[in-house]
């Protein structure tokens, strides 16, 4: 496979924009055979939640962004609220198109 040149990333990322997580997910999963996840929902900072897919025969690499809100329910438990906010397309160093 040829890794996705710039424009190629810029439709991707308009594509991955319109859609709800879960399937921004599977069409990442389904993108590459040699794709994989790196981490599913990893708090690198304070109430947003990152998913990283490295699509290595792609030369790209995803992340998809969520926002987290916990709203209290009728016990004392917290339920969580997930929302789908920002999508980022970078290349991986390998990828010089």
């Amino acid at each position: 496979m040829a890794y996705l040149n710039q424009q190629e990333r810029t439709e991707l990322l308009e594509k991955l924009k319109k859609m709800k997580f879960n399937r921004a997910k599977g069409k990442l999963r389904r993108m590459d055979p040699k794709g994989q996840i790196a981490y599913f929902r990893n708090a690198q900072e304070a109430g947003k939640l990152v998913t990283c897919f490295n699509l290595e025969g792609l030369g790209t690499r995803v992340f998809l962004v969520e926002k987290l809100t916990r709203t209290p329910t009728a016990g004392r438990a917290l339920k969580p609220n997930y929302e789908f906010v920002e999508v980022i397309v970078e290349p991986t160093p390998e990828n010089r198109t």
